[in-house]
């Protein structure tokens, strides 16, 4: 009962790093999932995904009302991400893919993005209004640098298919990758990339679902109560994001990732 309980105030976490911040959902749930509510690792990925999928949605509403969503941009990078997390999903049904490869690779994951966040909140914020110029990506080559600023609409949906992949492969939503690409390609403020970023989380995050559902075995009253609890927190960040600047919890959210992740590559 009580591990219950904690597992269920955890998910209420999950969802209001997803509503504060944009992301960070799944890198909480999958852990929360396989070593507080003992789902195996593969089941824990794929219901970490139906949870996050669902509580995104829920949470892109408020975001949605402040005008904080951005569909034209969403448009162009969801489609390319759902692809790549169905992709992601069919590839775990390898033979030669153990579970042990894929908590490897969501600890590795955790790493990146727990460096991202806490990299990206020590530069200096946007404002919430139209930027004035579109930020320079760092260290790109001089090729790479040019198309990304000629061709963005090319570049956001390749993005979206290379994390939508990564959300198939370890269910992790991505919105540490998919933030940064909006607003560095898409020229969007910070507020309303993290509203869209949620949009994307909850179709790619669907369709990774899906891809594993002829693999594992699905807890759906624990994918029901979990989603619950999270939507409860995703609503409470929603609202809070009016007060509270996402940039200031980045740095600490991306300390207790990288103490996370530890944790779960010592038990691998």
């Amino acid at each position: 009962m009580l591990i219950t309980i904690v597992g269920h105030f955890l998910a209420v976490g999950i969802g209001l790093s997803l509503g504060l911040i944009g992301g960070g959902g799944s890198i909480l749930a999958v852990p929360v999932l396989i070593y507080v509510m003992g789902v195996g690792s593969k089941a824990a990925i794929a219901m970490s995904l139906a949870i996050v999928g669902t509580v995104s949605l829920v949470g892109a509403i408020p975001h949605g009302v402040q005008g904080h969503v951005n569909l034209k941009t969403a448009l162009v990078f969801t489609p390319a991400a759902m692809v790549g997390a169905y992709l992601g999903a069919r590839l775990t049904a390898l033979p030669f893919i153990t579970d042990t490869m894929q908590l490897v690779a969501f600890g590795v994951i955790m790493v990146l993005a727990s460096l991202l966040m806490i990299r990206q909140s020590g530069q200096p914020a946007h404002r919430d209004s139209v930027p004035q110029s579109r930020p320079r990506s760092p260290r790109l080559s001089f090729c790479l640098t040019k198309m990304l600023h000629q061709y963005p609409w090319l570049a956001i949906p390749a993005e979206g298919l290379a994390v939508g992949t990564l959300t198939g492969f370890v269910g992790v939503g991505g919105g540490f990758l998919i933030i940064p690409a909006l607003v560095l390609l898409g020229g969007l403020p910070m507020k309303e990339a993290i509203g869209t970023s949620l949009l994307i989380i909850a179709a790619k995050s669907t369709m990774g679902f899906v891809g594993y559902l002829d693999q594992v075995a699905v807890d759906w009253a624990l994918v029901s109560s979990f989603t619950i609890a999270a939507s409860a927190g995703t609503l409470v960040g929603s609202y809070l994001t009016q007060f509270i600047h996402a940039k200031r919890l980045q740095q600490g959210f991306g300390y207790f990732v990288l103490a996370v992740c530890g944790f779960v590559l010592m038990q691998r």
